[in-house]
């Protein structure tokens, strides 16, 4: 990806972290990346290409973080909480403007088809672990992105509640956190 690519998609999301879609303008991307305006053209077919472009941006950003120190030999439950921790990691230092705010999951995106398959390629570690513990009857027998939502996504949502000042949370809670949401997901 070039700089200035990159730039102009940490500049839209850092805007649209702030301002919201509705108050998002290709100036005002051009002016916080410091290109020209014509220059997001360049890379971008409109103001809907650049979101959903974005969107694939920070899905790759964070199937690179939640990855991060995983390897396929971990034990499932080591994997997980790794993958847990990384997602939490990543929220609670605001290394992911979007969805700190909640409003990732309000960005434009493909088809459902394209989502799947993109979401397929870029957690592949993710979908291989469940995978595996549906495969050994570990895991209760559900599509992996509500295992997702019931296990995963909650590191995401109490870093938001920390961030926002709504929620203190011990080491010792956190521990039983992930417990809990492991327990969720598995089959007994």
């Amino acid at each position: 990806m070039t700089d200035k690519k990159e730039r102009i998609l940490t500049a839209t999301e850092k805007l649209l972290a702030t301002h919201g879609f509705h108050g998002l303008s290709m100036q005002m991307v051009a002016k916080e990346a410091q290109v020209a305006t014509g220059t997001i053209y360049r890379y971008f077919n409109d103001k809907d290409d650049l979101l959903y472009q974005l969107h694939e941006h920070i899905l790759g950003y964070i199937a690179q973080q939640i990855s991060h120190n995983i390897s396929a030999s971990m034990p499932l439950k080591q994997r997980y909480r790794i993958m847990w921790l990384n997602l939490w990691h990543m929220s609670v230092n605001g290394n992911a403007p979007l969805i700190n705010q909640g409003q990732f999951q309000n960005l434009p995106r493909k088809n459902a088809n394209e989502r799947k398959a993109l979401n397929k390629q870029l957690f592949s570690c993710v979908n291989q672990m469940f995978d595996e513990g549906k495969a050994c009857h570990l895991f209760k027998p559900l599509d992996n992105e509500i295992l997702s939502t019931l296990s995963l996504e909650t590191s995401c949502y109490l870093a938001r509640r920390k961030i926002n000042g709504g929620l203190e949370i011990t080491d010792n809670e956190l521990d039983v956190v992930i417990n809990a949401s492991w327990d969720a997901i598995i089959q007994h």
